[in-house]
């Protein structure tokens, strides 16, 4: 298995305590080749601490600020209280992804009978991590397998595992259609509108439409990527109101916020 040797300082990097001092937590780098690293009291939490106990014990998986390093001394300075809730979490699921991803590089060199480790420092020279590789080749095969350049037995294991394992996260955006006909048959003309705002689009893209309140109407949509579901909801909107403009009716649209990732 392929270590780093450091981590750049301001990174953030999962740990374990594996000491607990009156002053200082001594912990190891999960991954940075198990590495030294120290918190010093004041860096464990903001505010006075009367025992540091309460705040880290052995054992405990923690994600900490890098501070300082440096690499003559074999020396990392740490910081706790600089990491808040949210980047806690989202390193932590980093790192779950991270361990995935070692495990499927395994099933690579196996089926390929390509070194792990030299895999892993194909995936870091190009992309500082390895999880990400795997998403990439769902979202454009072509280019991610161009830019890493790999043995062809080792570039099929990989698309192969890509799709078997992973699930790429979902966007969703939505806005709301206003439609409205003065024409005689106005009623059916806005049904033909609606009819039209389920154009043919990407299979993993999902369009809903929910009823508001005459004269507007919700549009979501579900995308792999912004770009997707940018494209898509776009398509809708067109679709639906040229069929009301064409029958000399009114048709606009009203964006709303990106939702962000599921």
């Amino acid at each position: 298995m392929y270590e780093r040797e450091w981590p750049e300082e301001g990174e953030l990097v999962v740990c374990t305590v594996t000491s607990v001092k009156d002053f200082v937590a001594f912990v190891t780098l999960d991954e940075y080749n198990n590495n030294e690293g120290l918190i010093p009291i004041a860096e464990v939490a903001r505010g006075w601490i009367k025992h540091i106990r309460d705040f880290v014990r052995e054992g405990q998986k923690v994600v900490c600020k890098v501070l300082h390093v440096n690499k003559s001394r074999g020396h990392i300075d740490l910081s706790l209280k600089d990491v808040n809730d949210h980047q806690r979490k989202e390193k932590i699921n980093e790192w779950k992804n991270e361990q995935k991803a070692r495990k499927w590089i395994e099933f690579i060199s196996e089926a390929s009978g390509f070194p792990g480790d030299e895999i892993e420092k194909i995936f870091y020279r190009e992309y500082g991590a390895l999880f990400p590789v795997f998403e990439d080749i769902l979202i454009d095969e072509e280019t991610t397998l161009k830019k890493l350049d790999l043995e062809k037995k080792v570039a099929d294991s990989l698309v192969s595992i890509a799709n078997d394992n992973v699930k790429l996260p979902k966007v969703t955006i939505s806005g709301t259609l206003i439609l409205t006909s003065n024409k005689p048959d106005g009623v059916n003309v806005i049904r033909r509108a609606l009819r039209s705002a389920n154009p043919k689009v990407e299979e993993d893209v999902e369009i809903e439409l929910f009823y508001v309140g005459a004269p507007k109407y919700r549009v979501k949509v579900t995308a792999p990527d912004y770009k997707s579901a940018e494209k898509a909801i776009n398509k809708v909107a067109k679709a639906a109101i040229g069929v009301v403009e064409r029958a000399e009716g009114y048709g606009e649209f009203v964006r709303k916020q990106k939702s962000g990732k599921n």
